[in-house]
């Protein structure tokens, strides 16, 4: 550095870096290193000096866990709730749908930061994951229940589900046995074009300094640097982890279709 106001560089020759490959480093076993006092950065490094392509693939682990098991819990809940609304109908499926429609009438983003805001923000990273599922899997099953329970209110009059019931068979094992195996494909088609949202969820939460705190990186709170028009303008590698985010709704919207034709 020869200007440290303008961040002005010079290149200085006298120092040559070669890259080794397969080696074994007193930091591990590395795929591309360098000897010191080199630096390798794939994707540049962030404000603090941190590779950005380690943080991609760290933050990876956070943002694809967040957005599976979200999916999961969602999906589950959903099934289940419109399952049993659609079957037994009566009270249980008007307190449920009336529920449902309260849910659906809030805006996604904004009951988002409701429900962020009821935590406390001296909250560590764990409980922060933990609290992001929460609020995803709250937000999202709502919508599920109801396409469940139209779909289990058409099933429960076919003839297999009278055969069963006339053998004495429970409610729960004609829902567990008969009725919710005819929602799978759907709800595998719909799981997969859920993911992408539940990413950009919590990519949402962490750029705006809500989801997952540092140091430890998701790829929401990589994406907080960018919000500096100066920033991008003279480190445009700090855009990195939308790469990676692109990439994955894009992948996952393609698996749906693909699911959805192939049915």
């Amino acid at each position: 550095m020869i200007d440290p106001l303008f961040k002005v560089y010079r290149e200085d020759k006298s120092v040559r870096c070669r890259l080794k490959f397969f080696t074994n480093t007193p930091y591990g076993f590395k795929l591309i290193s360098v000897e010191e006092p080199c630096r390798l950065y794939l994707l540049g490094a962030d404000k603090l000096g941190r590779d950005i392509f380690s943080r991609i693939i760290y933050g990876g682990r956070v943002s694809l866990s967040i957005s599976l098991i979200g999916v999961f819990v969602t999906f589950t809940l959903g099934a289940i709730i419109g399952g049993f609304s659609g079957y037994f109908g009566g009270k249980i499926d008007n307190l449920t749908m009336r529920l449902v429609e309260i849910l659906l009438a809030i805006p996604a983003f904004y009951l988002m930061l409701s429900l962020r805001a009821v935590f406390p923000l001296d909250m560590s990273s764990v409980e922060i994951f933990l609290m992001i599922v929460f609020i995803l899997s709250f937000i999202g099953w709502a919508g599920l229940s109801r396409v469940v329970r139209g779909i289990v209110l058409s099933v429960r009059e076919k003839e297999f589900v009278l055969a069963a019931k006339t053998y004495g068979a429970s409610s729960w094992y004609i829902l567990r046995k008969h009725i919710l195996p005819n929602t799978y494909f759907y709800l595998i088609v719909s799981a997969t074009l859920s993911i992408p949202a539940y990413i950009l969820g919590e990519a949402s939460l962490s750029l705006l300094g809500l989801g997952i705190q540092e140091p430890f990186p998701s790829w929401g709170n990589m994406l907080s640097d960018a919000r500096s028009i100066n920033l991008i303008s003279s480190y445009p590698w700090i855009l990195s982890p939308s790469v990676p985010i692109f990439l994955i709704v894009l992948a996952f919207n393609l698996l749906g279709d693909t699911l959805l034709r192939r049915r």
